[in-house]
């Protein structure tokens, strides 16, 4: 993984805290809720798959398509 320091970072990449706002960092920061939003849209998605391929437990459960 190639690591940037925030000298060759434009200045947009640091608005948030001086950091890389891409960068994984642990902790209360912007950084975690870009990823946190980043990893719902896969979860939500992986989801729509599992879904689609007729695994669905939540149509299963609340009976939204009947049998």
């Amino acid at each position: 993984m190639e690591t940037r320091t925030s000298t060759d970072l434009p200045p947009v990449a640091t608005a948030y805290n001086g950091k890389d706002r891409n960068a994984f960092l642990f902790g209360w920061n912007p950084q975690a809720e870009l990823w946190n939003g980043r990893l719902a849209m896969i979860g939500f998605l992986a989801y729509l798959l599992w879904d689609l391929a007729g695994y669905s437990v939540l149509r299963d459960v609340l009976h939204f398509i009947g049998y």
